[in-house]
Order: C-alpha cells, then sequence, then structure tokens
C-alpha cells in the first residue's frame, strides 16, 4: 500500500529534517525501509544511538509498529516505514520558515535547555500551547517547531503534554 504523507504545516518539516540529520539515522530509516525490524536488531546492527532514531521515529510517526513472532519466540514488537513518499505543500512566510529552520538546525545543547524551559513550563498536567508561547516568548510556530522535535512532548489538540511510555 502507498501512503503519502502531505506536509501542509511548515512545523511538520521539523521531524522529516531531523530524521535525517546524522549517519545512523539515516541508515535506519533505510534499514526499516525496506524490512520490518525489532528494536534490538536496530539497536545490534546500529548501536543505541540506533535503538534512538528508532523511538524518534516512532514519536514522529515515520514508522508504524506491529508485534511479531519468529522462530516460535515471543513476539516482539516491530518497524517499518508508515510512509512510502511526501508531498510538501511549500508556500509559508519567511518568518515562520526561519522559525521552522531554526528549530530543526539548533544544536543538541541549546535544544536540550529549550526543551527543558517548555517541560518546566508545561508540567506534569501539560498547558495551553499559546501560554506557553507567550511565557517563553516564542511565536506559536517556533513553540510547534520546537514540540515536534522533542520525544518527551506532544500535542494534544491546543494543549502540550508530557509524552507517557507506553
Amino acid at each position: 500500500m502507498n501512503r503519502i504523507k502531505v506536509i501542509n504545516e511548515p512545523s511538520e518539516l521539523v521531524p522529516m529534517l531531523r530524521s535525517v540529520d546524522t549517519v545512523v539515522k539515516r541508515d535506519v530509516l533505510k534499514e526499516v525501509t525496506l524490512e520490518w525490524r525489532t528494536a534490538d536488531e536496530i539497536e545490534e546492527k546500529f548501536g543505541p544511538e540506533g535503538r534512538e532514531a528508532i523511538i524518534f521515529f516512532d514519536k514522529m510517526k515515520l514508522v508504524e509498529s506491529r508485534w511479531m513472532s519468529t522462530g516460535g519466540n515471543y513476539p516482539e514488537k516491530s518497524y517499518h516505514t508508515f510512509y512510502t513518499s511526501f508531498h510538501i505543500n511549500a508556500q509559508w512566510p519567511v518568518y515562520e520558515i526561519s522559525d521552522v529552520l531554526a528549530a530543526a538546525m539548533m544544536g543538541d545543547e541549546e535544544y536540550a535547555e529549550v526543551e527543558a524551559k517548555i517541560l518546566a513550563e508545561v508540567g506534569k498536567d501539560g498547558k495551553f500551547s499559546g501560554d506557553v508561547a507567550e511565557a517563553l516568548g516564542f511565536t506559536a510556530t517556533m513553540l510547534k517547531s520546537l514540540v515536534r522535535r522533542s520525544v518527551k512532548m506532544d500535542f494534544r489538540g491546543h494543549r502540550i503534554e508530557i509524552k507517557r511510555e507506553e
């Protein structure tokens, strides 16, 4: 089945750009494009960074998962790419796309500091994104981009909430 990811909002570019920002992420993405792979298989081949990549792809909804059993063993969660292609409808104001690119290209250390500020503002119960943007001085586009980059938080409607482990 062919599934096409249509990107209509600028902040949706962040996961795409971050999914190929390291050699390991690119290689893991190629690997799960070809076949279903478990996180253990990915980690065995690519190391701990490979497992982190598959967790990132799962949060970004770039991979699908299913429970598979091989050789009569207990079922394990396996991953495969969700989309076969992407369609980008790209006409956004410069100020919006500059926020998106800044969030996507931000260094890991700088992002960790910003992410910690957002998480502290959101708290354990979640918070309306407009209130978080106002409190931290971000534009709505910048905040959406920063949250979409994170594996620790996600949007639920207009609220930002801490992502719970499955």
